[in-house]
């Protein structure tokens, strides 16, 4: 065992260079051969407004609400069948860039800039008629990046509030990059600090809460975390409100205490070593190779009706269009696990992404004059499985002296039981006040042995020099299924920050 020691607001170029990156000549192209295991329907969007997205929530089976920058929400209905009978409505209009949108008890609650509104048509009119307050207990200056984000309800019935940093820099108004946690009866709590630039939010099968934060300073690349009451999220430029007269009581009062103030330079391993309450990431979605601007997040809890990843979570990326799959495990009691490809071909920069109650999922996107490959300004489109089951990796698991596979299909034994079909490397980024980071600390480990399981549903890998709190980039290109077949994505993106109990040290 080695130990390792020694969504926004992205530059146009680096799109640009992102998108030249992706369509070399020669280079395989995946959209076709995704397109026979989820299809990508177009859903017509208003005539009358450019449909640029903030958040989705179903508010009936077959009756969807969405919300635009321009602080319009919209419902659309027989969003579950043929595209061209949608049909939309202005539900409310003069809110302020909803980004957070959730259904309960025939109020929609709406996320703006500076307040929690719920919202009702009390008369069946169609349109909304009675806007109420929730919380508005956190600072807003009119800076174009003070975002405000929101979960849909949680166990307990309380919504969070995510808020962005000043400028994605700095903390220039109350609370900017902290979360809050909201109660039915309106009391906003503070209860997380150190977030950035969260691009979206949402739970796990188990309920837990998790939010994507993006590249940036403090943030090599884009990142998915827990969000757990009494965490430091990473980024440390709200430490001023601890201090501050006006808000130091408020916090100390809601049990938030200040971090440890972190070492410019270092590795977040490191500063979670030295810092308890700091939350590592649960993944790291390698910058470019998995996108540039992680966004919103949804389950599925489809039973199957979207295919063989049931309970894993499907976040998209606002600069590639993209949605990409996660698969969690916990590990000496937090989480981490592997990112994989999923789906290329959308649009428009994903934002929200959404399940319906058929399994299909909904994905709302923007390129809000930051660009996105898919080059469209904004779209609505529904990702919907065909009923064939594509070769991939289905989990990927630590295992005490490596990884666990689980495959879709059966695999070649001869293939898959050879360790030269498989590469790695490790790394992380640099945990830094400078924006960015390019990958370092890369080392090789070897993948000694391929052990293929009795069913040929499974692959041990043994493999030496583990690096704690680093990626590990798994590469499968020599792997084939029982029918020949090669995976469809052959890469995965495994942060491991904790072996399983057993493992040698």
């Amino acid at each position: 065992m080695v130990t390792r020691r020694c969504l926004f607001l992205l530059p146009y170029a680096l799109l640009m260079l992102f998108s030249a990156a992706q369509a070399q000549p020669g280079s395989r192209d995946l959209r076709e051969d995704e397109s026979a295991y989820y299809q990508i329907v177009t859903l017509p969007t208003p005539r009358e407004t450019q449909l640029e997205a903030g958040d989705l929530a179903f508010m009936g089976p077959d009756k969807l609400a969405a919300s635009d920058r321009y602080g319009d929400i919209y419902i659309a209905t027989g969003v579950l069948g043929d595209p061209a009978k949608v049909k939309w409505s202005l539900f409310a209009s003069g809110l302020h860039e909803v980004l957070g949108l959730a259904y309960k008890d025939g109020w929609l609650y709406a996320t703006q800039r500076p307040e929690l509104t719920r919202i009702r048509d009390s008369k069946g009119t169609g349109r909304a008629d009675t806007f109420e307050t929730i919380a508005d207990d956190w600072g807003l200056n009119g800076d174009y990046h003070e975002f405000t984000f929101s979960s849909k309800f949680d166990r307990n019935g309380d919504i969070w509030i995510l808020l962005t940093l000043t400028s994605s820099v700095h903390s220039d108004s109350p609370l900017r990059g902290f979360g809050l946690l909201v109660t039915p009866d309106g009391k906003a709590t503070p209860v997380v600090s150190g977030l950035r630039s969260p691009g979206g939010a949402g739970f796990n099968a188990a309920g837990d809460l998790f939010y994507t934060d993006n590249q940036g300073f403090w943030n090599g690349t884009c990142v998915l975390r827990q969000l757990r009451p009494g965490a430091f999220e990473g980024d440390p430029v709200c430490f001023r409100w601890f201090d501050d007269a006006a808000t130091k009581d408020r916090l100390a009062r809601a049990g938030l205490k200040k971090p440890i103030e972190p070492i410019d330079g270092s590795r977040m391993y490191d500063e979670f070593k030295r810092d308890p309450k700091f939350e590592l990431p649960c993944i790291y979605f390698p910058y470019q190779k998995m996108g540039q601007s992680a966004s919103g997040i949804a389950c599925d809890v489809s039973r199957g009706k979207f295919g063989p990843f049931e309970d894993q979570l499907f976040v998209g990326d606002q600069c590639a269009s993209t949605v990409m799959r996660v698969f969690l495990e916990k590990v000496n009691g937090r989480y981490q696990g592997a990112c994989f490809p999923f789906r290329e071909g959308f649009d428009s920069g994903n934002l929200a992404l959404q399940f319906a109650q058929d399994g299909s999922l909904f994905v709302y996107g923007t390129d809000r004059g930051w660009g996105s490959r898919g080059g469209r300004p904004y779209a609505l489109q529904r990702l919907v499985w065909t009923g064939k089951t594509p070769f991939e990796v289905r989990e990927m698991r630590a295992a005490p002296d490596g990884f666990d596979l689980l495959f879709t299909q059966p695999v070649d034994r001869k293939s898959a039981g050879d360790p030269a079909s498989y590469a790695m490397q490790a790394y992380t980024y640099i945990y830094q006040s400078s924006y960015g980071s390019p990958e370092v600390d890369h080392t090789a480990p070897v993948i000694k042995s391929a052990i293929v399981s009795n069913d040929g549903m499974a692959v041990r890998l043994s493999v030496s020099g583990l690096v704690l709190g680093n990626i590990h980039e798994l590469h499968m290109d020599g792997v084939r299924s029982a029918q020949g077949a090669p995976l469809l994505h052959a890469q995965a993106y495994y942060t491991l920050n904790a072996l399983p109990a057993g493992s040698a040290r």
